[in-house]
């Protein structure tokens, strides 16, 4: 008999300040680690949450599904607002999303940012709803330190500055935009 290895559960309270957007709330996440997810991975999508917080947006089914991304937001008729991506998804992901989303997002990290971006560019360039944004390597370990089974976190973004952490410290960094 096989049996399946259940996602880890994790919860968060995240406390969101967006300055930038004025944007201001609480919200209670419950975030599924999968097996084949690193805490690191996790930690980034709820970073990017935090970044992209709205009353709608929710995390997708992501690992493994072609049809489903990391976060999305979807209108009251079920069409997709945003879609978001975390790490180097294949080009044709990346293009099928923005035909089928008003918005689409990636947020990549690591070393093998620069050979994805290199090599993808010239096929995403004409995508006029594509946003990728660049998370430093020191960033992610900086909030994956975060990471607990029960989370209290805050984020406070202004001027395009990014304060995250807990009641026992935070990170302040910026993300780069490649596009």
């Amino acid at each position: 008999m096989n049996m399946a290895i259940k996602p880890t559960i994790y919860k968060a309270s995240l406390e969101i300040s967006d300055i930038d957007r004025n944007y201001y709330g609480t919200h209670q996440l419950t975030v599924a680690c999968h097996p084949s997810e690193t805490i690191e991975r996790m930690m980034l999508r709820i970073l990017a949450f935090a970044i992209n917080a709205g009353d709608r947006l929710e995390f997708g089914a992501d690992i493994g599904d072609t049809d489903e991304p990391a976060l999305w937001e979807k209108d009251l008729t079920g069409a997709i607002k945003l879609w978001i991506e975390i790490g180097n998804p294949d080009e044709r992901t990346i293009l099928r999303a923005c035909g089928r989303s008003g918005k689409v997002i990636v947020y990549s990290c690591g070393r093998a940012t620069a050979p994805w971006w290199n090599a993808a560019k010239p096929n995403l360039e004409r995508a006029r709803n594509l946003s990728v944004y660049e998370i430093s390597r020191e960033t992610a370990d900086e909030i994956t330190r975060f990471a607990e089974r029960t989370m209290k976190l805050h984020c406070v973004i202004q001027d395009n500055e990014i304060s995250f952490g807990n009641d026992n410290g935070e990170t302040s960094f910026a993300i780069s935009e490649l596009k």
